[in-house]
């Protein structure tokens, strides 16, 4: 079930929601076929109540002391996350970073078909990555009319970020996963998520931070 508008739900449910799917998979390879919200929230370190809140969001899975059929519900958040539409994704920049997310194996797992691969060094072009070739990215309008793509996932310096997201943005591009360390303004019907590396190396250092301060004052 899914909800009839998931505008209305919030971000922070939406964001966990790859969480639960995750934790179902594994749940899934280990033969468990169904799981109460208790023992969910055990295994995720969320809380039971805010399982169900969150999974009411869409219409609820589960009914009360029977749990959850984890096959329906790993199948039924894949369907509201979007897994299963194949979504067509090129990588803009094929550096070291954009080299790495090339050779992510979970994208065709998560269902996100990696089709093209773009780059303006000489040096690079004509190589492949994960057998597939990287195209100079002056032929991104020629590859769009020809194939298309549903999402491009940005891993180029910030000097070259605008142009290539307005030309993306013509092209009419639905999502940018953008790693380019510089926020970028696109349409309202254009989805954006940013991903900065920094930013979680930093959480990790105040979490670090934090724990140290509270053992030195408990010494």
């Amino acid at each position: 079930m899914k909800s009839e508008n998931n505008k209305s739900v919030p971000l922070v449910v939406i964001k966990r929601l790859p969480r639960y799917y995750r934790y179902l998979g594994e749940l899934l390879k280990q033969g468990v076929t169904r799981i109460s919200s208790k023992h969910l929230s055990e295994k995720m370190g969320v809380t039971a109540s805010q399982i169900r809140q969150d999974l009411n969001c869409f219409g609820g899975f589960g009914q009360q002391g029977y749990g959850y059929k984890i096959e329906n519900l790993y199948h039924e958040i894949g369907e509201i996350l979007g897994l299963s539409r194949g979504y067509r994704t090129i990588i803009i920049g094929a550096g070291n970073l954009g080299h790495a997310l090339a050779n992510h194996s979970n994208f065709e797992k998560r269902g996100f078909h990696l089709v093209g691969i773009f780059d303006n060094n000489s040096e690079l072009v004509g190589s492949r990555i994960n057998q597939i070739p990287v195209s100079h990215i002056d032929t991104i309008e020629d590859f769009f009319r020809e194939k298309g793509a549903d999402i491009a996932i940005l891993a180029l310096p910030k000097h070259s970020v605008k142009e290539v997201v307005d030309r993306l943005v013509a092209l009419g591009i639905k999502g940018l996963w953008n790693f380019s360390y510089t926020d970028i303004d696109v349409p309202d019907d254009v989805a954006v998520e940013n991903v900065h590396l920094s930013d979680s190396l930093m959480t990790l250092s105040y979490k670090i931070t934090e724990g140290n301060t509270a053992s030195d004052l408990d010494a």
